[in-house]
């Protein structure tokens, strides 16, 4: 290994460990010997940190010194649910300033879980001049203010994500912060927002980058605008519509329909706020190429929702709630035979839970089972379920990658047999591959994962 190592010149390593992308296999790469370490340190690009307190910004950079792209990971997943108190942490000012000077040609941030302030935004739009990306999941502590920033100095920017994020509305204004000669966005989700966003200012940067790729709007952008933006936009691949919501009006239908038929790249849909069902059938006429399709806020009827995805043949991932019901999934089943990833979240997870005849059943994942045989990944909220039915499931898609299940009503056992949901159904989904087990109890959380035969993660909760 040695004799073979100095053969090669480190130009040649370098460019070698440029096609290595998995962080996993150039941490391997690290070992081999001193000599590929520090060729490593010097050429890794992008560093991953899932947890933001389980090192230093100062080992980070010590230890990589010419970072170009940084994702970082603050609070817990349980966070999610308010089970993180108030104070706990995940500041990331302190990475910015130790980033700022360390690494001044740094272009993208990713940040999930964290408390990210208008001067942590700030100090990003002053320190790195060639910044292009800036990815905030679920983070919270920063307004629009501190995006003004970022829309007045980083005049390279081609992603700015703000999904599930908190932000504090200021003003609609900051979107009239990028500047005239601003061309460079690629993409752009401001759905999290809560108050208007000045729409003229809005019209005018959508029309101005001709590569942007992906937009999605917040539910204060009115149907009646939908079309405009569509038209300076006809390259759109991603788009998450406003508000569907208006008085029924043929001509809005009309220029809606006809705008959404100008984009021809259009491979999702997201959004869909307040939706009126009249104005659904607008959209089929780009339903045929669309291969994800995000309804989570959608209040839509099953009698609606089937004839919208009976539209979608293509669809690879769908996202709904579950007025979709058992029959809508049937329709899923029949239609979408290429689906791949399904997640089904609960309309009202603390209403009433002794109503009968629950309109959404394991039979309605049963269906899927059995018709979409590419299906990879799914999370599934429902208040009934059997063994019978787990089995059924896990035999007809030993495929499957992830499975996350949650039962809403506490301790609830099979319905038909009243057993417990317990191991008999666990061994079946252990012989899939890979487990996690999670259990919720009373507001604590706790979790068994087991490594057994493959990288396969089925996740199996119980409410």
């Amino acid at each position: 290994m040695l004799r073979m190592e100095k053969s090669f010149p480190e130009e040649v390593l370098e460019h070698v460990f440029s096609f290595v992308q998995s962080a996993k296999d150039r941490n391997s790469v690290c070992l081999v010997c001193k000599s590929w370490y520090e060729i490593e340190r010097w050429c890794r690009k992008r560093v991953f940190v899932g947890n933001c307190y389980s090192v230093s910004p100062g080992i980070v950079i010590r230890r990589f010194p010419d970072v170009r792209s940084i994702e970082l990971k603050g609070k817990p997943h349980f966070a999610d649910f308010n089970l993180v108190p108030d104070g706990w942490g995940a500041y990331v000012y302190p990475w910015i300033a130790a980033m700022g000077s360390a690494y001044p040609f740094l272009e993208e941030i990713r940040l999930k879980r964290m408390v990210v302030t208008d001067e942590a935004l700030e100090l990003i739009a002053k320190s790195f001049k060639n910044f292009k990306v800036l990815v905030l999941t679920s983070c919270e502590g920063f307004s629009t203010d501190g995006l003004a920033a970022i829309a007045a100095n980083c005049r390279n920017l081609r992603e700015l994500d703000l999904r599930e994020s908190e932000v504090d509305d200021l003003s609609g204004h900051w979107l009239s912060h990028f500047p005239d000669t601003f061309t460079s966005l690629v993409s752009l989700n401001i759905s999290c927002l809560d108050s208007e966003v000045n729409f003229s200012a809005l019209e005018r940067l959508v029309g101005r980058c001709p590569n942007l790729k992906t937009l999605r709007l917040n539910r204060l952008v009115p149907l009646e605008r939908l079309s405009s933006l569509l038209t300076r936009a006809p390259q759109l691949v991603e788009f998450g519509t406003g508000a569907c919501s208006a008085e029924v009006r043929s001509d809005l239908f009309s220029d809606l329909a006809v705008s959404l038929s100008s984009c021809k790249e259009l491979k999702s849909l997201s959004g869909f706020w307040d939706v009126l069902p009249t104005y659904l059938p607008a959209f089929y006429p780009v339903c045929c190429g669309l291969t994800s399709l995000n309804l989570s806020y959608a209040i839509i009827q099953s009698p609606d929702l089937i004839k919208l995805v009976s539209q979608c043949p293509s669809l690879q991932r769908l996202l709904v709630l579950d007025y979709i019901e058992d029959a809508g999934l049937e329709a899923v089943a029949a239609c979408c035979k290429d689906l791949r990833e399904l997640r089904v979240f609960p309309s009202d997870p603390f209403g009433d839970v002794q109503i009968p005849n629950v309109p959404l059943t394991e039979q309605g994942l049963v269906s899927i089972s059995y018709g979409c045989s590419k299906l990879e990944s799914v999370l599934y909220f429902c208040r009934q379920m059997t063994n019978s039915a787990l089995v059924t499931i896990a035999r007809n898609r030993p495929n499957m990658t992830c499975f996350r299940l949650c039962i809403l009503v506490p301790h609830t056992p099979d319905y038909v047999t009243l057993e417990p949901l317990d191991f008999d159904t666990i061994a079946v989904l252990i012989g899939m591959g890979y487990m996690a087990w999670r259990r919720r109890r009373g507001g604590g959380v706790y979790g068994l994962l087991q490594r057994l035969r493959s990288s396969i993660a089925i996740s199996f909760t119980l409410g």
